[in-house]
């Protein structure tokens, strides 16, 4: 199964206090690492974020526009990158991963299950956590659909700031349980404490309350 891989990693953290969630690292390896592992199987791979260096060979990086506008806009960006490289034609899918999820890999494992088995003439297929809530940002969609809904929703003005079940809401998704704890996210110390993740260098999590202000 052929796909490409879009994976934000562009947030504000704010309630890290600013710390990137990409460099928070878990087991020695940075959460960014653990989303491009969990995409290891991609023809290509772009990074939406801020350019902070150290991408492996081959890796694409970009950025939304503006800066800080949301998942939809760095959606949008990332299909425009791969679509600029033209190098190979485009995939099928596109595999859409958010960065702070340290345990993702099971999740992707699941989808590309699904997909392989079970989701032939639907859009693509979405996570569904083990609470039943859908993780759009934990997707494997339809290359020319996701485009579509990507142009549709640019004509609108909607993708600024815009919601992702919004941008995706006219694709037919099949929803695939996922093993629990797979999406599990940080947005919290409180999260990052209980998913043992922690923070590199000089900069320690407890240095930061849980609202993510000094």
């Amino acid at each position: 199964m052929e796909y490409d891989a879009v994976i934000l990693a562009g947030g504000r953290s704010s309630r890290l206090g600013g710390v990137p969630k990409s460099q928070l690292t878990v087991d020695g390896a940075t959460l960014l690492e653990r989303s491009l592992q969990a995409a290891r199987g991609a023809r290509r791979t772009v990074v939406v974020g801020p350019d902070r260096g150290g991408l492996p060979p081959g890796v694409l990086g970009c950025r939304e526009d503006p800066p800080f506008s949301g998942p939809a806009a760095a959606i949008a960006a990332g299909l425009s990158a791969l679509a600029v490289d033209t190098a190979a034609a485009p995939t099928p899918l596109t595999l859409v991963l958010a960065c702070d999820m340290p345990r993702v890999v099971a999740a992707v494992g699941a989808l590309l299950d699904a997909m392989a088995t079970g989701a032939d003439g639907r859009d693509g297929a979405v996570a569904v956590s083990a609470d039943g809530r859908k993780q759009p940002l934990v997707g494997l969609y339809g290359t020319a659909a996701l485009r579509h809904a990507v142009a549709d929703a640019a004509r609108h003005n909607a993708l600024e700031g815009g919601s992702v079940f919004a941008l995706l809401a006219s694709l037919e998704l099949c929803t695939v349980p996922v093993p629990p704890g797979s999406t599990d996210d940080v947005d919290t110390w409180d999260d990052a404490s209980a998913l043992g993740v922690s923070v590199p260098g000089p900069v320690r999590g407890d240095e930061f309350d849980i609202g993510g202000k000094r």
